[in-house]
């Protein structure tokens, strides 16, 4: 495999809108096939590490159903957006800072620890085993938009997923990933249970 012919064809394969924040690397070094690291809200570029020594052990259907997944997953992941928890870190941003000026040590420990747990939640949140469904999700959906039906993308990022898993020396899947092949294997059609809607994600 031609690195760099590769790269380019993975770029073609990327929604437009994630070309101008989501960066390929080689990573030879790296035991993962595939890697990113948790995107900080103050990093404007979000690289995806990739060993193409062992990217190349996989089909072109699971490469680029791999691919759409981190990069669904790294643009999920919303550090600034309206909701309870951005408000509560502005919040104690900006009493935090009030009570500095003011000299208040107890204000200034209350606002930066209300600051500090909803941050924590935020992190949380997309961190957490929904995001990595909705991701799954995403990802099947801009494949549909490459040439893929619902069912075959779902099948490629679930067989994509079990060879990652054996490539990296893995003897079973974690149960993050065991919730995804599960739901992957409903939405391919070849298991008829799906996820629980009471299913706490």
């Amino acid at each position: 495999m031609e690195q760099n012919v590769e790269i380019r064809r993975l770029l073609d394969v990327m929604p437009a809108s994630a070309r101008m924040t989501t960066k390929l690397v080689s990573k030879p070094q790296q035991a993962k096939v595939i890697d990113a690291s948790f995107p900080q809200p103050w990093n404007q570029t979000r690289p995806i590490y990739i060993n193409f020594d062992l990217w190349h052990r996989l089909t072109k259907p699971q490469r680029d159903l791999l691919l759409l997944q981190m990069v669904s997953w790294l643009t999920g992941v919303k550090w600034f957006k309206p909701d309870i928890y951005q408000g509560v870190v502005l919040a104690g941003l900006l009493g935090g800072s009030l009570e500095a000026v003011q000299s208040d040590v107890v204000g200034v420990a209350v606002a930066g620890g209300l600051s500090a747990i909803a941050a924590w939640r935020i992190w949380r949140t997309n961190k957490s085993q929904e995001s990595e469904l909705n991701a799954d999700t995403a990802a099947i959906k801009i494949a549909q938009r490459r040439g893929y039906s619902e069912t075959e993308a779902a099948q490629h990022l679930l067989s994509a997923i079990e060879a990652v898993a054996k490539i990296e020396g893995h003897s079973s899947l974690n149960f993050t990933k065991l919730i995804r092949c599960q739901n992957l294997r409903a939405i391919a059609g070849l298991s008829p249970v799906g996820m629980p809607e009471s299913y706490d994600k």
